[in-house]
């Protein structure tokens, strides 16, 4: 298993490949949902404001 995991010497570099891609990913998954749930409520007020106004 140690062997598996060191990758021939490279295991330091595969996995931390590998941490940094899962980390962005999760980054960016965070961030695309607080986008949405910002742009809804925007758009949600501007509907509200050009009812009030007709």
């Amino acid at each position: 298993m140690a062997e598996w995991l060191a990758m021939g010497g490279h295991g330091f570099y595969i996995w931390g490949s590998y941490g940094v891609t899962a980390l962005f990913m999760i980054v960016e998954t965070i961030l695309v949902i607080r986008h949405k749930r910002t742009l809804l409520q925007r758009l949600g007020r501007m509907m509200r404001m050009n009812s009030e106004v007709e």
